[in-house]
């Protein structure tokens, strides 16, 4: 029997492709999504996706979603605690389960950090996706049929031009030497419209992008009945 897991969704490329990934193995299940979300705006924190674009991709996905809600400007703690309670929620609902995957792709520090904050609960990790050449695996995105926008951009790294771009080969060819093709060093966030691990598309519109405590520039999408 393949061992039940949770994936850390973003809202992002990163845990789409992650999803995907771990679907196409017969060792795991992923039976549900768990998302951090700021509990005063009702959005992903650093991504800024709205509660109900999340709620429409983990529809799509075919999925449950777990939210662990944690006020604005919460410190480590608060988050942990969240976290954690959000843990107990999943061990609730699948007896057994212990392991949470992560799309993370290069940052050893983060992953450890993220290792280690599991393991204080009971909790083992997995990161299908961590070591991959991040130029191959956007390239693996955009051929598998992943559609993805930069909906944060971190204008100290990167150009507040690209906040709102589809995330396509015309994209990656502009980004400037230096940059991640995969935004792992926080360059960019996505919000992910559509992919193989979706049943169908959102429908999604671009609104307004705004410069937020004088560095991210947001750029808020909203589902659409068009």
């Amino acid at each position: 029997m393949p061992r039940k897991i949770l994936l850390a969704w973003s809202g992002g490329k990163d845990a789409a492709w992650t999803l995907h990934h771990l679907r196409g193995r017969d060792d795991v299940e992923v039976v549900g999504l768990l998302t951090t979300l700021n509990s005063d705006f009702q959005r992903v924190a650093m991504h800024g996706i709205r509660r109900d674009v999340l709620l429409a991709q983990a529809a799509a996905t075919g999925l449950p979603l777990l939210e662990s809600m944690i006020p604005h400007g919460s410190d480590n703690h608060v988050y942990e605690t969240a976290f954690a309670a959000t843990l107990s929620e999943a061990s609730q609902r699948w007896p057994g389960i212990d392991t949470i995957a992560f799309g993370d792709l290069l940052l050893a520090d983060v992953r450890a950090w993220r290792e280690a904050l599991c393991a204080r609960h009971g909790w083992n990790i997995l990161t299908p996706l961590f070591g991959r050449d991040t130029t191959a695996l956007a390239q693996e995105m955009l051929d598998g049929g992943l559609r993805t926008y930069l909906c944060c951009v971190d204008t100290q790294q990167l150009d507040a031009r690209f906040a709102g771009r589809l995330f396509d080969a015309e994209l990656l060819a502009e980004l400037p030497a230096g940059a991640d093709p995969c935004g792992e060093n926080g360059e960019f966030h996505t919000l992910v419209e559509d992919g193989p691990m979706f049943t169908g598309p959102l429908r999604l519109q671009r609104g307004e992008t705004v410069l937020r405590d004088g560095r991210f520039a947001f750029t808020d999408y909203a589902l659409t009945d068009r």
